[in-house]
């Protein structure tokens, strides 16, 4: 699951230490993958809590773990797409710190994979639409990946 699924793109992201704590860059206007900006909002994730599965139509997701740790999946079936069938697997978190950028039209979904809640940061594109998203449960026989677990 090492290959990248088409459009997807990850970005190291660069953090700042001093005594007083750490600033976590995410995304500006100046980088190549900032499209236009919609909304952020931050998903807490209780540990071994999975949110999955679901697909937005027109907005594309910037994804970053500023808290704890994640398993990010994805899943391309794009007909079009030269990745169609492949699942894609990355862990996030602020020891391996980066961006997440996923297209439209990419079946995605996360889960804690720590001990404490994670915190996953997400950059869209567009304002959410309840109308522009497709969900499906996270075990869903059509998506061929297995939550197993990791603990």
């Amino acid at each position: 699951m090492s290959n990248m699924i088409y459009g997807v793109t990850v970005t190291p992201l660069t953090q700042i230490s001093d005594k007083r704590g750490t600033v976590m860059h995410m995304l500006n206007v100046d980088s190549s993958v900032f499209e236009r900006f919609g909304e952020i909002y931050f998903s807490c994730t209780y540990p071994g809590a999975i949110k999955a599965w679901h697909l937005h139509q027109q907005i594309t997701l910037n994804y970053a773990c500023v808290m704890g740790k994640v398993q990010i999946i994805l899943y391309d079936d794009r007909s079009f797409s030269t990745t169609n069938g492949m699942v894609q697997e990355l862990f996030l978190s602020p020891e391996c710190y980066s961006l997440v950028t996923v297209p439209p039209n990419i079946w995605n979904g996360f889960r804690c994979i720590g001990s404490d809640t994670a915190i996953v940061a997400n950059c869209a594109t567009q304002p959410h639409v309840p109308s522009e998203i497709t969900r499906k449960p996270a075990f869903d026989p059509s998506i061929p990946y297995q939550w197993s677990s990791l603990f």
